[in-house]
C-alpha cells in the first residue's frame, strides 16, 4: 500500500480560551483549557490518517508522560509509529496556545525532544518501503528536512513542505521540494508579495513556481490560490462558515491536500478537498 511518510514536530498542547490575549504585564482570566495532541507534523499525519492515507511518522518524543501520551494518540488514528523515538533525559515537546473569543489564537511552542531527530534516520531502507511521499514542516531543524528530502529525492518519492512557521529556506532543500505550501504572511517573506487578496496569492504562487514546480499560497478568509511551473494559476474562494476556531486548520488542510495527492487526485481537485476539510474545521470549537 502507498503510504505518506510524515517527519515533523510532536507536541503536547496546553490550549487556553479567554476573552483576549494579554498585553505586556497583563493577566487575563480564562474561560476554559484543554490538553491536547500537536505539533505541526503530528497533526498533519493524524488528518491524513483520518483522510484516508496509510500514514508513517518519523520524530521524536521524551521517556515521559507527556510522550506516551502523543504516540498514543498517533496509534489510536492508524499511524505507524515504529520510527519515533524515545528520547531519554528529553522532554517532549509542547506548546502552549491562547484562543481569543473571536476565535483567533497565538501559541508559544517548546521544542525540547523535536531537535534531537537524528537526520541518520533517513538513510534506513525499511523506512521508506512502500512510501510514496514525505512531508515535511518547518518545527523541526532544517538539517532533519535536508536528509529526510535528499533521501526521498534519491529513491524518487516526491517532496511536499507546509513551510511554516516562516523561516528562510536553503537552496539545497527549495531543490528537492515538489510541492510548496506557504500562507500569507510565509508567503510575503518569500517573495516580497503583499498576500491581501486572493489575486495577490495568485502573483505570489507564480513567483514561487521559481523556486518549486507547484506552489500553494493559503490567504485565510480569502481563500486559497496555487500555481504549477507552466500553467495558469487558479484560485477557491474560501467557503463561508460561521468562524469558531481557527486552531489547526493549516494542519487539516495539508492532511487532506496530502491523502488526495497520494491518490492520484490532481492538484486542483486535492486543494477542492483541502479547502472543504479546512472550512469544517474553523466551524468547531477547539477547546
Amino acid at each position: 500500500m502507498n503510504q505518506i511518510l510524515v517527519t515533523g514536530s510532536l507536541h503536547y498542547d496546553i490550549l487556553i480560551a479567554a476573552h483576549h490575549r494579554p498585553e505586556k504585564g497583563e493577566t487575563v482570566i480564562g474561560s476554559g483549557c484543554a490538553y491536547k495532541f500537536g505539533g505541526k507534523g503530528g497533526n498533519q499525519a493524524i488528518s491524513a490518517a483520518r483522510a484516508g492515507a496509510a500514514v508513517r511518522f518519523a520524530g521524536a518524543v521524551g521517556a515521559d508522560s507527556q510522550g506516551e501520551f502523543l504516540l498514543a494518540e498517533l496509534r489510536r488514528n492508524g499511524v505507524d509509529t515504529q520510527h519515533v523515538a524515545v528520547e531519554q533525559g528529553v522532554p517532549s515537546g509542547m506548546s502552549v496556545a491562547i484562543q481569543d473569543a473571536s476565535g483567533d489564537y497565538g501559541a508559544v511552542v517548546v521544542s525540547s525532544a523535536n531537535n534531537h531527530i537524528s537526520p541518520l534516520i533517513f538513510s534506513q531502507d525499511a523506512l521508506w518501503q512502500q512510501v510514496s511521499m514525505l512531508v515535511l514542516q518547518n518545527e523541526v531543524p532544517e538539517a532533519v528536512n535536508l536528509a529526510a528530502a535528499r533521501a526521498a529525492r534519491q529513491r524518487g518519492i516526491p517532496v511536499c513542505i507546509n513551510a511554516a512557521p516562516a523561516r528562510l529556506l536553503s537552496g539545497e532543500l527549495l531543490d528537492c521540494l515538489d510541492v510548496l505550501v506557504v500562507n500569507a504572511v510565509e508567503a510575503r517573506d518569500m517573495c516580497g508579495i503583499v498576500v491581501d487578496s486572493l489575486a495577490d496569492a495568485m502573483r505570489a504562487a507564480v513567483s514561487l513556481t521559481e523556486h518549486c514546480r507547484a506552489v500553494v499560497v493559503t490567504a485565510g478568509e480569502h481563500g486559497v490560490a496555487w500555481c504549477e511551473a507552466g500553467q495558469a494559476a487558479g484560485s477557491l474562494a474560501a467557503i463561508k462558515v460561521e468562524l469558531v476556531s481557527t486552531h489547526g486548520a493549516g494542519d487539516c488542510f495539508m492532511g487532506m491536500l496530502c491523502a488526495s495527492l497520494l491518490r492520484g487526485e490532481t492538484l486542483a481537485e486535492s486543494l477542492t478537498r483541502a479547502n472543504q476539510a479546512a472550512a469544517e474545521h474553523v466551524s468547531r470549537p477547539a477547546v
